[in-house]
């Protein structure tokens, strides 16, 4: 059913969906590459991967639900919160779609393919160029990581200072 837009104070089913299963697939990658680095198995860094490459489908099909789904009418706040706001959401959408390219870039030019739970592989279809992999790396780690990091403290602030400051219950649009 089309909602129309004064009548939508919730996202759409779907929006609610690809969020909360962007931030699960965000927690299980990043707890993968830490058991990798804290066990010593080489199990984890493939579980890694492969999460990170799920990520990276779920993401851009997030983004395509984005496009063709409606947005509930935004919260009341100054001008400058909105462009806060609208700037960071866009900086999350793209740094999750660039952090699992990094690291799949990363793994081609060093050589490896990269197996998404045995259901298929990213073969090595670049020159194999241990500079390129480095600079993924250095990307991928030291660059987009505490970027991320950043914006998803900043993301998770404002939406706890919505609930329980502003008591404004805009966090209720997404549960």
């Amino acid at each position: 059913m089309k909602h129309t837009h004064s009548s939508l104070t919730k996202w759409s089913i779907s929006s609610r969906i690809f969020h909360w299963i962007s931030a699960i697939l965000l927690l299980v990658t990043w707890l993968m590459i830490f058991l990798y680095d804290n066990l010593d198995t080489k199990l984890y860094i493939g579980l890694h991967k492969a999460f990170g490459i799920s990520l990276l489908l779920w993401m851009i099909a997030r983004v395509i639900n984005r496009v063709f789904t409606e947005a509930p009418p935004a919260a009341a706040m100054p001008k400058w919160q909105m462009l806060l706001s609208q700037l960071s959401h866009f900086a999350l959408y793209a740094l999750l779609i660039a952090m699992p390219i990094a690291g799949l870039m990363m793994s081609l030019y060093g050589g490896r393919p990269v197996d998404v739970f045995g259901l298929f592989q990213i073969p090595v279809f670049v020159t194999p160029d241990r500079g390129l992999a480095r600079l993924y790396n250095d990307w991928h780690t030291d660059i987009i990581w505490p970027i991320i990091l950043t914006f998803t403290a900043l993301h998770i602030g404002a939406a706890l200072y919505h609930q329980f400051i502003k008591k404004d219950n805009l966090m209720s649009r997404m549960k």
